[in-house]
């Protein structure tokens, strides 16, 4: 069947691609401003409840290319101490015929460092949900001696992530382990990757420039402790604290001294930026990802959005601004 032949290769080459780049989680280059996608401890960092959403298209121009959307929202449970936060996240992740839908529970207590409220370090923990599913109906023969694949083949699994994150007006850092446990609750899907546990390190910064110019540069990266880890270098200009234009170089980096990934494809990506705050409940966003790696002769690259909206409590509150 040639569709079956075509989805197991861009399976592999996904797999591969993951691989090199340390990345078997959901991907999003507008991480930084959905930290909840990568860490747990992030819940209720800004406050007031936020609804965040964002729909990424890789790899544009290839059937059957790799399309992942999200949904959260987070927010702290008391008020006035602000120390317990909870948040929801939802992730779909397409590939062809294999469809990955994920549900998350976080819960994270946020410890207050100084008396100004300025500082906080949260500890976090996410359970979850992720069903792997395959859709047979979207293999037919060309040749009608080929077989078929009879039924869809699904699997369930249990999913967990710790984190903690440590915040300042200016300032953030993080750390977090996904896929920390997964065990199959029910079927079987054999063409499903393993997971295995990922370990992300987040930090930025936002500098004054000028009255109505700021810098943020942030770092992620992200590894298995086993393949290349993914290095994500960004940097965003904002003015006058409305619009954030930036760019992001993201390369694999060897962190083992081994030769086992000599002379493999990095798959290096440079994206460019752009968001724009709205009010200060709202902000829009997009991203367009350039890939250096020879798959970039097949495809017009990626396409990202995102859509944040917080919810003003009704008593109004004078917080430091949240740039992260």
């Amino acid at each position: 069947m040639r569709q079956l032949k075509n989805y197991i290769l861009l399976l592999a080459f996904w797999a591969m691609f993951q691989n090199a780049r340390a990345q078997q989680t959901v991907q999003f280059s507008q991480y930084m401003f959905n930290g909840l996608v990568v860490n747990p401890a992030y819940a209720g960092y800004k406050e007031d409840w936020t609804l965040n959403l964002a729909s990424r298209l890789q790899w544009a121009g290839i059937d059957g290319a790799p399309r992942t959307h999200t949904v959260s929202i987070d927010g702290v449970l008391d008020p006035d101490k602000k120390n317990a936060a909870i948040g929801f996240l939802a992730t779909n992740d397409r590939l062809g015929p294999e469809n990955n839908l994920a549900f998350y529970g976080n819960y994270a207590y946020r410890l207050r460092l100084d008396d100004e409220d300025t500082k906080r370090l949260s500890l976090g923990f996410g359970a979850g949900l992720v069903q792997y599913r395959l859709d047979a109906s979207a293999f037919n023969p060309n040749d009608p001696t080929d077989g078929t694949i009879a039924g869809n083949e699904n699997m369930l699994r249990s999913d967990f992530r710790v984190g903690v994150y440590y915040t300042t007006p200016s300032f953030y850092a993080g750390g977090s382990v996904l896929n920390l446990f997964s065990e199959v609750l029910s079927g079987s899907n054999t063409l499903a990757i393993n997971p295995v546990p990922h370990m992300y390190l987040t930090t930025g910064a936002v500098i004054p420039l000028s009255n109505d110019i700021d810098i943020k540069p942030s770092m992620m990266l992200k590894t298995d402790l086993k393949s290349p880890a993914g290095l994500d270098l960004t940097a965003y200009l904002l003015f006058a604290k409305k619009l954030w234009l930036g760019a992001s170089y993201n390369t694999g980096v060897n962190l083992r001294r081994s030769d086992q990934y000599k002379g493999l494809d990095k798959s290096n990506t440079v994206t460019g930026m752009a968001q724009f705050n709205i009010s200060p409940y709202m902000r829009f966003g997009y991203s367009y990802d350039f890939s250096t790696s020879a798959l970039a002769t097949y495809q017009s690259g990626t396409h990202e959005v995102s859509l944040s909206l917080s919810f003003r409590r009704k008593q109004p509150r004078v917080i430091s601004p949240r740039f992260f």
